[in-house]
């Protein structure tokens, strides 16, 4: 059956009980509009594509009414171009060739008498304009933008948008133009012709110069909207076309964006807007958050920003969740620029950690790190621990991990800082990160006047708590270093510090928790160790004994590492010569920071260098997340390994010394070949020839080889990849620094390096970083590429000219190994 008219094939459609019923409608209908257009059957075209584009809307092929279309448009009937307009735009894009047959067709329309016909041509080349047909008819664009229709300049200036956005070097046509409509009267092409200016300013800083002579039209337009009485034609809730002052402020801020000059003009009017817009209703609230937007990004004066800080707060106090969570997010952005207004309003900020909406307590909780500092640190962290207390679970890794960096950072006191994490541990100890666990145990390790408060207090916690793992390991290896100081009391101690703990209570508690349910590999390990630990420490008898007896008894225990320890931790025990050197204090390793950082608002940045690696995550996004540096200092791998250094994951033996010519590799990185499953790098000949010698080719020797990924100024940086010997899943990569032709020495010379999630990157240490002209430095790194697939590298290249002291950086993709390595 063929449905002629589209209210029948509407009507088909929507009695269709399954959607097999729908295909076969729509297969049909489609059938009989082909067939017509075969037919060239002009009086069924408009039925035909009016239908069609109703098929396109479900989702079914339509492709083959395009040419359709573009007759319908030559018809002279303003209601066929006004169907074959609006099936040109939903049925064409800019990468279809056919779209090169419309030029015409529109240039002709731009030109009709009727200016409803006009706004057709300009509203679909502001819908599919590609770059080509933009300079086409880039100049009817133009002149219709000085037309003494207002209808017929508004759209002129949409369209000027599309034109701009596509070509931007086609925006001199409309700067002249486009300066005259601020005095529009009409409200519909000031909101175009305001839209233009901003996206003008935004690609071109000639345009942004001209129209910054432009500041007090900009304003006086504005001042006359937030004074202006009530206007039926423009009114919303009360607001003078809200549309419009929007759009006016995010113009300013472009405007006033770096020039203190036009954001002294701005203060007053913006001091204005922001105390005469009714904040009671959903309209004036946008208008007033734009405004401090707008106030934020300007160079505004401190009072301006303190009102603009204070409009944030009160909408923290809105009862619409949406207000509320974007004033979280703005006040967020506004910390790096008026730290002391924020914090007003911390209280309010920690309400919001109660809120019963997810995303108002993820906000409030960013919002409350970032507000913390050295004066209030004791506060903040107390209503923190209480949220933790009962947070969700999604929130706790995160909230230990912040809580545990912001306690090491501004601390009064060690021991407020050891308190602070005891008490993370005891809430949330199974959320916590290994290497917060690992910086907490050089904290203890550090500060030796607080051995035996610590040790007493893991000792209570212990005694009360086992279900929380790392409390349970932080409390074993306190004990297992600290038991002698266990045993004493002190002057420190408070209410919740043990108090006359004898030997044998210390043996009860470890042998309570290698029976107890929560007693998993790690927890067996550690208690292990912390019992052989204590043979050095205790002197009774009865419970060397005990240790003794519970040590032997995991000689036959099924996990192969939890047996190996028993029985060299047994053989130990028997060494009375070397016993007590062996079983010593573990030495205080050097503590590494970690920095959260919050978000910088706008183009506003701290005068703070960042560090390599973020500078490359900037640079690759989020489809690349894996980045490397060059190798850090070996502390820090003290650092991070620390846990397994102190509870020997390996042999209780001391390990061989490393040669002279060893470089030092990574902190973290050193194990990322680790987290895969593979083993430590060895020493191929390749990375031997790097760490030995300088790598540095004097003139006359050849030229390295190797694929080029960077070349520009002079300077080439070539790779080399070969398969490692010892591991298929790595790959070695020689990477030549070639001075071919900079005229002057090489100096600071850096490669960071991105590779994707699946794969890990380790490097090890540069051979030089000065390369003399004419003259070669080489690095080696390591690709861990497990699952075989193609390996990609996005590098970024810095060092500075000796001669001229510039400093250049390159970017770069590759991506041209051959198959064959991966």
């Amino acid at each position: 059956m063929v449905y002629y008219r589209l209210k029948d094939l509407i009507k088909a459609v929507r009695s269709c009980k399954t959607a097999a019923d729908e295909r076969a409608v729509v297969q049909k209908e489609s059938a009989a509009i082909r067939t017509s257009f075969r037919e060239e059957d002009a009086s069924m075209r408009y039925v035909n594509i009016a239908k069609l584009l109703y098929i396109h809307m479900l989702g079914y092929p339509s492709y083959f009414g395009q040419i359709e279309c573009l007759k319908l448009v030559a018809s002279p009937r303003f209601s066929d171009k006004r169907l074959g307009y609006l099936g040109i735009m939903l049925l064409l894009d800019e990468k279809q060739e056919t779209l090169t047959l419309v030029t015409n067709s529109l240039q002709n329309d731009m030109h009709h008498s009727n200016m409803y016909t006009i706004g057709l041509a300009l509203c679909t080349m502001g819908n599919i304009a590609s770059a080509e047909m933009a300079r086409d008819l880039c100049d009817e664009v133009e002149r219709l933008l000085g037309s003494s229709n207002s209808y017929t300049r508004k759209k002129a200036a949409l369209c000027a948008l599309r034109v701009v956005h596509k070509v931007p070097e086609l925006l001199d046509h409309f700067l002249d133009r486009v300066e005259t409509m601020l005095d529009d009267k009409n409200h519909g092409v000031l909101l175009t012709a305001v839209t233009l200016i901003t996206e003008l300013c935004e690609q071109s800083d000639e345009a942004l110069n001209q129209f910054r002579k432009m500041v007090p039209t900009v304003l006086r337009r504005l001042k006359s909207l937030v004074a202006s009485g009530f206007s039926p034609e423009h009114d919303v809730s009360g607001v003078s076309d809200p549309f419009v002052q929007v759009k006016l402020l995010r113009l300013l801020r472009v405007l006033g964006r770096g020039d203190a000059e036009a954001s002294e003009k701005m203060n007053d009017v913006l001091a204005q807007v922001a105390t005469n817009t009714d904040g009671a209703k959903n309209v004036g609230n946008s208008i007033l958050y734009e405004t401090v937007l707008t106030i934020m990004e300007i160079e505004a004066d401190h009072a301006l920003r303190v009102l603009a800080v204070n409009i944030l707060g009160r909408f923290l106090s809105n009862k619409d969740n949406n207000i509320r969570y974007v004033a979280l997010n703005t006040l967020l952005k506004t910390m790096t620029m008026d730290h002391a207004a924020v914090q007003r309003h911390r209280n309010t900020v920690l309400e919001c950690l109660h809120d019963a909406d997810i995303s108002i307590r993820r906000r409030a909780l960013e919002l409350s790190f970032a507000l913390i500092n050295e004066s209030n640190v004791r506060v903040m962290v107390r209503e923190l621990l209480a949220f933790l207390e009962v947070a969700d679970a999604e929130f706790k890794p995160s909230m230990t991990t912040r809580i545990c960096q912001a306690a090491g950072r501004y601390a009064p006191n060690p021991r407020w800082h050891i308190d602070t994490v005891l008490r993370v541990l005891r809430l949330a100890g199974g959320h916590v990160r290994e290497e917060i666990l690992a910086a907490f145990l050089c904290l203890v390790s550090q500060t030796g006047d607080l051995w035996g408060y610590t040790a007493r207090k893991l000792y209570v916690a212990l005694r009360s708590d086992v279900t929380q793992e790392a409390l349970v390991l932080a409390g074993l290896w306190a004990i297992g270093e600290y038991g002698d100081y266990l045993l004493q009391t002190d002057a420190q101690d408070d209410e919740d510090t043990a108090r006359d703990v004898s030997e044998k209570d210390v043996v009860d508690l470890i042998e309570a928790i290698l029976a107890g349910p929560y007693a998993t590999t790690s927890v067996r390990e550690y208690a292990l160790t912390a019992a052989v630990k204590l043979t050095g420490r205790f002197n009774q008898s009865l419970s060397l004994s005990r240790l003794q007896q519970l040590i032997e008894r995991y000689r036959t225990a099924p996990e192969l590492e939890i047996q190996q320890r028993a029985v060299e931790y047994t053989a130990l025990i028997g060494l009375a010569d070397i016993r007590a050197a062996v079983l010593e204090r573990m030495p205080a390793p050097e503590v590494r920071e970690e920095k959260v950082s919050s978000p910088d608002f706008g183009k506003k940045r701290p005068a703070k260098k960042a560090a390599p690696a973020n500078d490359l995550m900037s640079l690759i996004g989020d489809d690349l997340g894996t980045t490397a540096t060059p190798a850090p200092p070996a502390s820090a791998a003290a650092t991070m390994d620390l846990i397994t250094n102190i509870f020997g994951e390996t042999s209780i033996s001391s390990p061989p010394a490393k040669s002279a010519a060893s470089p030092a590799v990574s902190t973290p990185g050193a194990s990322l070949l680790d987290m895969l499953g593979e083993p430590k790098p060895s020493a191929s000949p390749a990375s031997t020839a790097t760490s030995v010698g300088l790598g540095i080719d004097v003139g006359g020797a050849p030229a390295p080889a190797g694929y080029t990924a960077i070349d520009k100024n002079g300077f080439r940086v070539l790779l080399e990849p070969s398969k490692d010997p010892n591991n298929p899943n790595v790959i070695n990569v020689r990477v030549n620094f070639v001075n071919a032709s900079v005229g002057a020495a090489v100096e600071n010379l850096l490669l960071q390096v991105a590779v994707p999630k699946s794969q890990k990157i380790q490097f090890l240490p540069v051979s030089s970083t000065v390369v003399p002209a004419g003259q070669t430095a080489n690095q080696i790194i390591r690709i861990a590429n497990p699952s075989k697939t193609a390996i990609r590298l996005r590098l970024k290249l810095s060092y500075k000219n000796s001669s001229t002291q510039a400093v250049v950086e390159e970017q770069a993709e590759f991506s041209g190994f051959p198959v064959d390595m991966r």
